[in-house]
């Protein structure tokens, strides 16, 4: 087995039978385009390739992408960093996207899955404690920016957890299978996304004060402009943002727009 780079947050998993079950979970047909990200050593990869119609692969290890030809020579394999690289210029308009990706870069993969115009179905193994805070509900520990960003814009499956010792080199942490299924209606349009995601990663730096003195300092407007844009969206003054579910914060940000804000 090719020595893991640990600049590259390698962790191989080999158990056949958990790989079948994460290819279960993304339910590829025969009409199906999927797209996987990071492919390591080829064990989704052949799991995949027995279910879709096309696969494609983007792997950033060069050293990999030989063996990984070989292994599965049905799968078109690009070598390319798959932050940067055009996922729809690789795979076509219309795919589903699977893939056991690095734990250090997994919260800009999961932006980069559901940018728009998004895939229909996003199955990823990431670190349990991530899948945790994408699917947390508000008022929980682990809800957050990462948690309503994802849940505006996609319904969250968390599947089941995959322990450290199933992977090579063992991680110290447990992982989980996340399934994301972009909604046909999100809680935002595209042309909000960003202005949105602005709007809750700013208010959460302000996690554990009341949501009004976050709003203040994130605007710089005084109370009375600050608790009308929080009437209008149905926000108790008080509360803090911890405990204010996607839909809300949505119809914060259109308050604020409408008020004159513009997200920086």
């Amino acid at each position: 087995m090719p020595r893991a780079k640990r600049r590259l947050g390698q962790h191989f998993l080999s158990d056949r039978r958990i790989l079948e079950r994460i290819a279960d979970a993304l339910g590829a047909t025969a009409d199906d385009t999927v797209l996987e990200i990071g492919p390591g050593l080829g064990g989704l990869t052949e799991a995949l390739a027995g279910r879709a119609g096309k696969l494609v692969a983007i792997e950033k290890d060069a050293d990999l992408v030989p063996a990984l030809r070989e292994r599965v020579p049905a799968a078109t394999i690009v070598e390319a960093d798959a932050l940067e690289a055009d996922w729809h210029a690789i795979a076509g308009p219309d795919f589903l996207v699977a893939g056991n990706i690095p734990y250090n870069i997994t919260s800009p993969l999961i932006d980069k899955a559901l940018a728009p115009p998004r895939p229909r179905r996003i199955v990823f193994l990431v670190q349990k404690e991530v899948a945790d805070r994408v699917g947390a509900a508000p008022g929980g520990e682990a809800y957050g920016a990462l948690s309503v960003g994802v849940q505006a814009v996609a319904r969250v499956e968390r599947l089941f957890t995959v322990p450290a010792g199933a992977f090579h080199p063992r991680p110290q942490v447990d992982s989980a299978v996340l399934r994301l299924t972009p909604l046909a209606e999100p809680v935002v349009s595209d042309a909000e996304v960003e202005p949105f995601r602005r709007l809750v990663v700013g208010l959460f730096g302000f996690r554990r004060k009341q949501i009004v003195r976050g709003l203040r300092e994130l605007t710089g407007w005084d109370a009375g402009r600050v608790e009308h844009a929080l009437g209008r969206a149905g926000i108790e003054a008080r509360v803090r943002p911890e405990t204010v579910p996607p839909a809300r914060f949505a119809l914060l940000l259109r308050a604020l727009v409408d008020g004159g804000w513009k997200a920086r």
